[in-house]
């Protein structure tokens, strides 16, 4: 019990020092496999997507950036890489064979077949950019995969656009802790720090969804201006 509780509380106050200390308490070679774990569950169970990935990988890169660090880097991005890549095909398969069951109903508003052939016409069009962009959007790249199984993507598109979605997002964000995480402005503000590294990290699909409504919004004032001509 005293392990889990560490754990969570070292999840909910990440920053170098909480996690070292943690790694002090479990030692480096068990904290490999509890970030691997991590890693897989955040990008691999629809049910855990509150789990730390972007600021994990930067604290990890800034743990690593110390000539004392007691976890070999290099050694923790490979790992995250096939955590990572393991979790979205885990997560794709469960949606692709789920998708079936769960879109069965024709008079549901949400989980009805229309929205299945919808999921599989994005994914068809955009899904390649979809899953490789995802990986930098927290919740989003949680579901990215799922969905992507359940509109029947083509697995061999799937997974290509996977690894390289994995092998960009666990590099750019150890490396940006490794360089970023070592200066003394970064180190002093940890806490805010990791804040706006989520905070940044959705920022594209809030704008992404504003975007969607204003486009929304002109169809519908152009509709109306249509329709008032046509009278």
């Amino acid at each position: 019990m005293e392990f889990f509780r560490k754990l969570i509380w070292t999840i909910f106050h990440l920053s170098p020092d909480h996690l070292n200390n943690f790694t002090a308490y479990i030692g480096p070679h068990n904290l490999y496999i509890v970030v691997f774990i991590i890693m897989f569950a955040e990008t691999g169970l629809v049910v855990t997507p509150v789990l730390p990935g972007d600021s994990l990988l930067f604290v990890l890169g800034a743990i690593g950036a110390n000539a004392d660090s007691p976890i070999n880097l290099p050694l923790v991005a490979v790992l995250l890489i096939v955590a990572a890549v393991l979790g979205d095909a885990v997560n794709y398969w469960i949606g692709y064979r789920i998708g079936p069951k769960v879109f069965s109903r024709e008079n549901s508003r949400l989980l009805n077949k229309k929205h299945l052939m919808r999921a599989q016409e994005f994914y068809e069009k955009y899904g390649g950019k979809t899953i490789i962009l995802a990986r930098f959007v927290p919740i989003v790249r949680t579901f990215a995969p799922f969905v992507a199984g359940i509109g029947k993507m083509g697995y061999a598109r799937f997974a290509l656009y996977n690894v390289v979605g994995a092998v960009a997002w666990v590099l750019i964000c150890i490396v940006a802790g490794y360089y970023f995480g070592r200066i003394e402005f970064v180190q002093k503000r940890f806490e805010l720090v990791i804040v706006a590294i989520v905070v940044i990290s959705v920022l594209p699909a809030v704008i992404h969804v504003m975007k969607a409504r204003k486009r929304g919004g002109d169809a519908l004032v152009e509709a109306g201006t249509i329709g008032e001509h046509d009278r």
